[in-house]
């Protein structure tokens, strides 16, 4: 994963991972993105420590950690807060962008 930048912030894009450092559920969590981007040999989440962006914690309204904030079309279109499986995050990377992970729409 990726530190993201300020300028990265304001992509349209985007899959960010809210984290802080002495979470124990942000351990679990993180190692499930970690096996993903691993499978898949490439970079597909952000990452953001929630201890030092207050003002994006307060703006964007997260409401606790771990959070996988999926930002689409300049839009937030989900902030997920439990995370159950590598499977279920595959859900929500299918839905929301197929193409990081090298797939494409079929019509």
């Amino acid at each position: 994963m990726i530190e993201i930048t300020k300028q990265q912030i304001e992509e349209k894009d985007y899959f960010l991972y809210i984290h802080t450092p002495f979470c124990g559920t942000c351990h679990l969590a993180s190692s499930m993105l970690r096996q993903i981007e691993a499978a898949h040999k490439k970079d597909i989440f952000y990452e953001m420590n929630a201890s030092l962006h207050e003002g994006f914690m307060q703006e964007e309204q997260i409401e606790s950690v771990p959070c996988l904030y999926i930002k689409q079309n300049g839009e937030v279109k989900k902030k997920i807060y439990t995370f159950h499986s590598v499977p279920n995050i595959y859900t929500y990377l299918l839905e929301y962008n197929p193409q990081i992970l090298g797939l494409h729409d079929s019509i």
